[in-house]
């Protein structure tokens, strides 16, 4: 699928970027595959591992996704767009809400218009369960995000270019992931918890890169591809990294929900069910057809995909394993 192709990630010195440029490189011979980024910190110490000597395939482009001139110039020529730069941070994006609005958003128009320019082929976009029914302002901005890159399909009647997006949870071993925060804090004998209530939805993030990639492969244009993953709750994930701690409530900060939603009961009339994911269609894709080529079947009428109402559940060994394969020298 990727072979001979040229591939770019923006925001490709983050976690999903770093493990992205990892499986491609491993399993794949891209003409080219270009990091854009523009931490030119991240990229050097990111170029030491995968070196453009080593793998000649490898590009380093300095850019920011408001910079839609700079877009265009790193566009020419690229076959596939993978999108998962982002201001993610939830209270950052609370307390600086117009930098999250310039990213997030202005910066999803300008990688479509980009792609468009350019002639991209394809393009996905990561996007988030909290921007279902979102109560914080990242979640917001995500949620346009989506809209605009299903949108953006009705601009490409000139072009090939097609866009769908990949939503998931909380990923395990992300910068930003809980689990370093309690690892550090155990010695302390203490443990905060928000709420002893609290559920998530979890996945590795070699997991979600494989799910990028083979959505890239069947992708049509507008879709929502939601994997099926695991729920846990967050005190559970506390005993299993800090057993013996004692925990401490400290409530749900500003912009957090109890529980995530990653397909609302609005959406459910679109979502079709398939053996290990979920697909909302656009508006203007037929269902029947689509089932009749593709096999899905309808999810019930009011479907919800809830954290906590999920029916795939992780327990504390399987938390255990789970960070001792992205820890390996934890001691748990």
């Amino acid at each position: 699928m990727l072979n001979d192709k040229s591939i770019l990630v923006t925001g490709g010195t983050g976690s999903f970027g770093m493990e992205f440029v990892k499986t491609v490189l491993r399993e794949y011979k891209p003409a080219r595959l270009i990091v854009f980024s523009r931490d030119e910190l991240k990229q050097f110490e990111m170029a030491q591992v995968f070196s453009p000597k080593n793998y000649p395939c490898m590009r380093y482009f300095l850019g920011d996704v408001r910079d839609v001139d700079r877009l265009r110039r790193a566009f020419r020529g690229v076959d596939i767009v993978v999108h998962a730069a982002a201001l993610k941070q939830v209270p950052a994006a609370e307390y600086n809400p117009h930098e999250a609005v310039k990213t997030n958003i202005n910066g999803a128009a300008n990688i479509i218009e980009a792609c468009l320019d350019s002639g991209v082929s394809k393009c996905v976009a990561l996007s988030t369960d909290k921007a279902v029914n979102p109560v914080n302002l990242y979640g917001a901005t995500k949620l346009c995000s989506d809209k605009l890159f299903i949108a953006g399909n009705s601009y490409a009647t000139t072009t090939q270019t097609i866009f769908s997006i990949v939503r998931y949870g909380n990923v395990m071993g992300s910068r930003g992931s809980v689990i370093p925060l309690f690892l550090k804090l155990r010695e302390t004998g203490q443990l905060p918890i928000t709420d002893p209530e609290m559920t998530r939805f979890w996945l590795e993030i070699q997991d979600g890169v494989k799910f990028v990639l083979s959505r890239l492969a069947m992708m049509e244009g507008g879709e929502v591809f939601i994997p099926k993953i695991p729920s846990m709750r967050i005190v559970d994930l506390a005993k299993a990294i800090c057993p013996g701690c004692e925990l401490q409530v400290v409530g749900i900060r500003p912009g957090e929900k109890l529980h995530e939603m990653m397909i609302p009961d609005a959406e459910s009339r679109n979502t079709l069910e398939y053996d290990n994911y979920y697909v909302i269609y656009p508006m203007f894709r037929d269902l029947d057809t689509i089932i009749s080529t593709k096999h899905g079947k309808r999810v019930p009428k009011d479907f919800e995909y809830k954290s906590n109402t999920n029916t795939w559940w992780m327990n504390e060994e399987q938390l255990k394993a789970c960070v001792k394969r992205i820890f390996p020298t934890a001691d748990i």
